[in-house]
């Protein structure tokens, strides 16, 4: 695979250089951004997929949601409807997409909405609203953030950023220095502050401004569709794991330890489950032997998963949380509240 990337390098210099003019043209005005009366964060990556900008969302709904009136604008991505839509706890993944879809049950007392015309969505919230968040807009540039939070998970940073499809990234590390704040993910536990400082040096070469922080993935208490938690002794126990996500090893790296036997049965990301498939991750429950077996999925997979006959088993979901060092939410706090003006 590694090999057949390499031998589409052609169309990476294509692609590279499109991206490169697309954002020149922005940059100097020739294509116009929209501005709006009413503050906006953006939240993106410049690789694909795995870089927690959901968990950075979730982490921005609980530091705002009680201080301003806030909703939240997502793409949807997967899901079979088109146009603005608000989402509401009843609704679908194919309806609103997993992501928004979770945000609204996990937060049902704010807005979230789904618009893959995010200047269009802004427009019907704006009026109703005193913020909004988008969700993976930082490619977005028809319109202009008051505050741009850009994501890098851990090891993207260890090689070269080269762009699709040779490589992992959509957009070039150049543009890095239109983020406000930069924040490295999924920090691995025995990162050194060396591996952490080479880190900062390669980002300050495209942005010497911003603030660098590094996270860490919280996990959370194992949860069933009722918010019930899991009280199973779980070194004694089998895992059924199930993901669609860009990037389970994290996960996996996390329950492998902690669980008796961990059978994985891995998706795409966004993967819409059809009846083959829950018939097929039947199957493979039942064929686990022993009586001390559950399956697990990650709170985005559930929202796909959600009122399949998989609940007639034991089912949970693993939430998780973005997490940072006291003194790094402080100043992440402090550097948002001030350019809002909170």
């Amino acid at each position: 695979m590694l090999l057949l990337r390499w031998f589409l390098f052609p169309i990476t210099i294509i692609y590279t250089s499109i991206i490169w003019l697309r954002n020149r043209l922005y940059d100097y005005q020739l294509l116009k951004s929209k501005t709006y009366n009413i503050p906006l964060i953006v939240i993106g990556n410049l690789a694909i997929g795995g870089t927690g900008k959901s968990p950075m969302t979730e982490f921005l709904i609980r530091l705002l949601k009680d201080k301003i009136k806030l909703a939240t604008l997502s793409r949807g991505y997967g899901r079979k409807t088109k146009g603005f839509r608000f989402v509401s706890t009843q609704s679908t993944s194919a309806e609103a997409g997993d992501e928004p879809l979770q945000f609204k049950r996990k937060f049902p007392e704010i807005t979230i909405a789904v618009c893959e015309d995010r200047c269009y969505g802004v427009e019907q919230l704006k009026d109703q609203h005193d913020l909004i968040i988008l969700d993976d807009a930082f490619q977005h540039r028809k319109l202009k953030p008051t505050y741009s939070i850009l994501l890098f998970e851990y090891t993207s940073l260890s090689g070269q950023a080269i762009l699709l499809p040779t490589g992992n990234f959509r957009d070039m590390m150049m543009e890095s220095h239109r983020a406000n704040i930069i924040i490295v993910t999924k920090t691995p536990e025995d990162a050194t502050e060396e591996d952490k400082n080479k880190i900062i040096r390669k980002i300050s070469r495209h942005n010497s401004t911003a603030s660098i922080y590094f996270s860490k993935i919280k996990y959370d208490k194992w949860m069933d569709k009722n918010g019930s938690g899991c009280y199973t002794n779980l070194k004694e126990t089998d895992v059924l794991l199930i993901t669609g996500i860009a990037n389970p090893n994290p996960l996996i790296n996390h329950l492998q330890p902690n669980v008796n036997r961990l059978i994985h049965m891995s998706y795409p990301d966004h993967h819409a489950f059809s009846e083959t498939d829950i018939s097929k991750i039947e199957e493979m429950y039942k064929a686990i032997t022993g009586s001390n077996k559950l399956i697990l999925t990650t709170e985005k997979d559930f929202q796909r998963l959600y009122g399949t006959r998989l609940h007639r088993f034991p089912f949970y979901y693993i939430p998780i949380q973005i997490a940072f060092d006291t003194s790094d939410y402080q100043n992440i706090e402090r550097s948002i509240s001030d350019h809002l003006g909170l």
